[in-house]
């Protein structure tokens, strides 16, 4: 296995991670530097931390987390987009005030949760390959460190240059991502 293919999966699994920050970055006025700095550090040691259970837990348990996996992902990722969507159509005042909440501990651990398990079953990938894991680890976090923290400052520009009903539509893209996780492995299993 060669180091482009390694990168080229971190890049793959931290598209979620830069997906759900791009939203952050829209639905939050202009988060601080270490909102967005803990963000991207939260959401890499998820990404990294994944698969390096899938490897340890090795195929037997990791068959039975791959069952249920997607509809995990799906239910956290609902449930946020749910309630973004649900606080924007509130009076402005509070909708503003509950989007900071994205960058909060709890929802960024839940985001981070949402976002990483499809790296578990990643793991697997280097069952047979001990020797790659550090390094695989180490790529798939910083790709998705850096994912992180590009999405925010995009989602801020794109929020300042384009005036819309950002949380809304920020809801309405995690509830995607959390679809698209569903639909994937649901279509995979059959």
């Amino acid at each position: 296995m060669s180091i482009v293919f390694i990168i080229l999966l971190g890049i793959g699994l931290g598209m979620d991670c830069f997906a759900v920050s791009v939203t952050a970055g829209m639905a939050v006025n202009k988060p601080v530097f270490s909102q967005r700095l803990r963000m991207a550090v939260i959401f890499g040691l998820f990404q990294a931390i994944m698969p390096l259970f899938g490897f340890l837990a090795g195929k037997g348990f990791a068959e039975e987390i791959q069952r249920v996996d997607h509809w995990l992902a799906f239910a956290i990722l609902l449930f946020i987009g749910g309630k973004m969507i649900y606080e924007d159509l509130k009076s402005p005042q509070e909708g503003e005030k509950e989007a900071k909440d994205m960058f909060q501990w709890y929802a960024l651990l839940s985001l981070a949760v949402a976002t990483s398990i499809d790296a578990l079953a990643t793991g697997l990938i280097f069952v047979s390959l001990p020797n790659m894991i550090w390094q695989a680890i180490s790529i798939i976090g910083l790709c998705s460190f850096f994912l992180s923290l590009s999405g925010s400052y995009l989602g801020t520009y794109c929020s300042e240059k384009i005036r819309f009903r950002a949380e809304l539509w920020g809801g309405i893209i995690l509830i995607l991502i959390g679809t698209k996780i569903l639909i994937e492995h649901l279509f995979l299993l059959t």
